[in-house]
């Protein structure tokens, strides 16, 4: 991977950490970050963290993940984004689903197999 390119993933890892797993729970291993805490206002909130999580889907796309990847990434999306505007329900979904962590993992896999391959034929 080049710089550039491994930068940008850098930068992903700290945006989905940030928004999923920034803060923990003293005394227990329960992990939250942003998204959960804007998933306490009501409504707003769950539209407010679908900017990031888009952002997070653009950039995949952009960095070359493979349209299956992409579509795993925008199902995640939708399932946070709906389940997480259903009062309290949403707010504990948001604390075990963390679809920005899983968003990221689903890009850091498709962008390292595709580095392989490009290695394995090059």
């Amino acid at each position: 991977m080049n710089e550039e390119r491994a930068s940008e993933v850098e930068k992903l890892d700290h945006l989905s950490t940030l928004l999923d797993s920034r803060f923990r729970i003293p005394g227990t291993p329960i992990r939250f970050g942003w998204d959960s805490l804007l998933g306490l206002i009501p409504g707003a909130g769950d539209l407010a963290s679908l900017g990031p999580l888009a952002y997070l889907i653009y950039k995949g796309y952009r960095l070359g993940a493979r349209k299956r990847t992409i579509l795993r990434m925008t199902t995640n999306t939708g399932l946070d984004f709906v389940v997480g505007a259903v009062p309290v329900l949403g707010d504990v979904f948001d604390l075990v689903f963390k679809a920005n962590n899983r968003n990221f993992a689903l890009l850091r896999k498709d962008l390292a197999d595709g580095v392989l391959e490009k290695e394995d034929i090059g």
